[in-house]
């Protein structure tokens, strides 16, 4: 017997609601149905549930989750709003998969990822990039022992001239912070996973702002509002776990480096790899060998592969593959390293 369709409901219709989200789900009517959207901004909603022919929509998220046909939602709002709809959306019984970084900070992660288990509901942390043909490959890799014991990891979200010009990527207040928030995130969930998500135990960091303020630097993602950045435009950091091992974290939205980079390199015991593109660095007949494995259809869509995986997660009741505690453990980390920018000094991480 065919498995009812799920309801979706979508809370903030803008960017990656339009560019990544209700795509997803559009591509995969077998599975589910986007039944409402809601934003506060009702263009914007108007034109995204026009652009997916979406019956509802709504000004009030709450509205949308009084709605008995909705079984689930995407929140994708700016960071500073996953909290609110999140408990809201469990509160009232339904699944969530929320936008990427899953929260402002770990407290309200925290909070989040105990309202989901208190529901009984999926929650799923949009971490896309493990979702790679390539990543996925990796994973297999490590964790078949090919590789041995990661012990470091160099993981780099670096971009020459990448502060967005537009949403609120540059306001501290909304955000949480600058790259570090934003893409550092990405690459630092990918390594956690590839490296089997040891316990983060302390990290040291330091942040930067050099060329968010001025006015003479140009933009290629469009030109910011420089009077008004309040973020980091450089980050890094160290961060030590409960094995051993150590990750070394870098992301700019600025730069002046040769070229963009997204990407992490995993030295282990018996090999070592970089993720993008894929290599892998082996000792074998005494000599170094290194080549880059390739896969067919390695190009895909990982944002709607991750809603797929999201919808199929709920259908067959299973735990997905990015859970809100591995949101929350990305966040204990952002934490710390913003708290020992300030500080100066190594922040440990309970």
């Amino acid at each position: 017997m065919a498995q009812k369709k799920l309801g979706i409901g979508i809370i903030g219709s803008g960017g990656i609601a339009q560019g990544a989200h209700m795509p997803g789900y559009a591509a995969v009517p077998d599975l589910c149905e986007i039944i409402a959207v809601a934003d506060v901004n009702q263009e914007t909603a108007q034109k995204a549930a026009e652009k997916f022919n979406v019956p509802h929509v709504f000004e009030d998220y709450r509205k949308l989750l009084e709605m008995d046909e909705i079984d689930a939602v995407s929140v994708c709002t700016p960071n500073y709003l996953h909290y609110e709809p999140t408990l809201a959306a469990f509160a009232a019984g339904k699944h969530v998969l929320c936008e990427k970084p899953i929260a402002m900070n770990a407290d309200e992660a925290a909070q989040m990822v105990a309202a989901g288990k208190k529901a009984g509901r999926k929650f799923m942390v949009g971490y896309n990039s493990r979702f790679a043909p390539t990543n996925q490959l990796l994973k297999e890799i490590i964790s078949s022992g090919d590789l041995g014991e990661i012990y470091f990891a160099r993981a780099q979200a670096l971009r020459r001239r990448g502060i967005p010009g537009w949403g609120v990527f540059i306001d501290k207040a909304k955000q949480g912070g600058g790259p570090l928030i934003d893409i550092g995130v990405h690459i630092l969930d990918l390594t956690l996973w590839l490296m089997g998500h040891p316990k983060p135990v302390a990290a040291s960091g330091s942040t930067y702002a050099k060329f968010g303020k001025r006015s003479d630097v140009v933009g290629f993602m469009g030109q910011w509002d420089y009077a008004n950045f309040t973020v980091e435009d450089f980050a890094i950091g160290l961060i030590r776990f409960d094995n051993g091992a150590t990750i070394s974290l870098e992301s700019s939205f600025v730069a002046n480096i040769p070229e963009d980079l997204f990407t992490s390199t995993l030295c282990g015991t018996e090999g070592g790899a970089v993720t993008h593109p894929l290599t892998i660095v082996r000792e074998q007949h005494r000599s170094l060998q290194t080549f880059r494995p390739e896969i067919p259809h390695s190009d895909i869509n990982t944002h709607a592969a991750e809603v797929k995986h999201f919808c199929e997660a709920i259908q067959n009741d299973t735990e997905p593959l990015i859970t809100g505690e591995h949101g929350l453990a990305v966040a204990k980390i952002m934490d710390a390293i913003y708290a020992s920018s300030e500080a100066g000094k190594e922040v440990t991480i309970a």
